[in-house]
């Protein structure tokens, strides 16, 4: 069986499209009959793409090496944590959580250090579904702005991309950006055109049948969509639809994601020990506030991110877009992160338990090194760890993980 055989077979893909760049005559992504992106074998990989391929799949391994002085057990490596927000306020508004990455992503282009950014925008043809773009302007930028809850291979084209001049800057997944990290790592050439890794706080990629029950809830038929937002125009903004006669319809986040996507969200992202982008150089999050029992409260306000810069890279780009007016910034400390994040810092107090439910029922479980767990595992307790551990073990006997 191929390296591809064994990780779809653990249903461990997370669908970021590394494989069929580097195998582009032999793989392609297509959509499985769940809703997800997965690889497909058009013909036999040779031995050296599968090789390749063991290499970068961050359903096979993810491998963190720190630079920064703090490889903190829950957020991993950190040069800073700050929050903000971008300057220009119809852009903090628009953007999905404060506006951060879509203000830095600008800065970046009209400083000239980066000719493209390649990242994720609603897809034309379908808007509930998403398409990678190169954005070469801010209008292109503005355009992509937002979360896109649902599934996307950025990789999976890079060579189209690359065949393109210039340098650019890659916004992804935290899987993606693991995964192009890994590629980078022994390929001079690709890290010098793609000097800027930047990702986001990922609670996991649901399935194209989570916009599809959103459409459903709201009344709305695919085929009658103009345009769709998951979140933003406010924060942390409302599901919206509009249809081709004009007509918008909308439901809060809170319902959208708590009641319907997260519902549907692929096995490997359950199993994630890296939500938090700890490849990038810098990743943004929602700074929430939390109610008294840690929750985070969803009511819409001015939308603030999260900032972790995890690179001397990041940091650098960081200050260089607050200096030139793209962003307001605050420092943070590395104990409120939690308070901001408390889902993420679950799961990855967890993420041992549930590896080790894998390896109970014979599944093949990823390599992860230089992320913690075990350390991460201890700071849950071990009840928690239990029950975590016993209630994938039940999900994967009946086959509802």
């Amino acid at each position: 069986m191929t390296i591809l055989g064994d990780i779809l077979g653990s249903d461990c893909c997370s669908g970021c499209g590394a494989c069929a760049y580097l195998a582009p005559d032999h793989v392609h992504m297509e959509y499985s009959a769940a809703g997800f992106l997965r690889p497909v074998e058009t013909m036999p990989l040779t031995p050296e793409e599968d090789q390749r391929i063991a290499v970068a799949c961050p359903g096979i391994s993810l491998d963190l090496e720190s630079e920064a002085l703090v490889d903190d057990r829950l957020w991993g490596p950190i040069v800073a944590a700050r929050t903000g927000h971008a300057a220009v306020a119809d852009l903090r508004h628009q953007a999905s959580s404060g506006g951060v990455i879509s203000a830095v992503l600008i800065h970046l282009l009209e400083s000239k250090q980066v000719d493209c950014v390649i990242q994720t925008s609603a897809s034309l043809e379908s808007p509930a579904r998403n398409q990678i773009v190169l954005s070469r302007t801010a209008a292109d930028v503005r355009a992509a702005a937002g979360s896109r809850y649902a599934p996307s291979a950025p990789l999976e084209s890079l060579k189209y991309y690359l065949a393109q001049p210039g340098r650019f800057a890659f916004v992804g997944k935290p899987c993606d950006v693991a995964a192009l990290r890994a590629l980078t790592k022994d390929d001079a050439a690709l890290a010098a055109r793609i000097p800027y890794m930047i990702s986001f706080f990922c609670a996991g990629v649901p399935s194209t049948r989570g916009a599809d029950n959103i459409l459903r809830e709201l009344g709305v038929e695919p085929g009658a969509l103009r345009s769709f937002r998951y979140r933003g125009d406010g924060w942390p903004g409302f599901a919206t639809a509009e249809t081709a006669d004009g007509q918008k319809r909308a439901m809060s986040y809170e319902a959208s994601w708590g009641n319907i996507l997260s519902k549907h969200v692929q096995f490997r992202c359950k199993i994630c020990p890296d939500g938090s982008g700890g490849f990038a150089d810098i990743v943004c999050g929602d700074a929430w506030e939390s109610d008294a029992r840690g929750y985070p409260k969803f009511a819409e306000s001015e939308g603030r991110s999260l900032i972790l810069t995890r690179t001397a890279a990041g940091e650098k780009l960081c200050n260089d877009a607050r200096r030139a007016g793209a962003i307001f910034t605050e420092d943070l400390s590395i104990g409120r992160i939690e308070t901001m994040q408390p889902s993420q810092a679950r799961r990855k107090r967890l993420v041992l338990s549930r590896l080790w439910a894998m390896r109970l029922a014979n599944r093949k479980v990823p390599r992860f090194r230089g992320l913690q767990l075990a350390t991460a595992a201890r700071s849950a307790g071990p009840l928690a760890n239990i029950k975590s551990f016993l209630g994938l073990c039940r999900r994967l006997a009946m086959g509802r993980a």
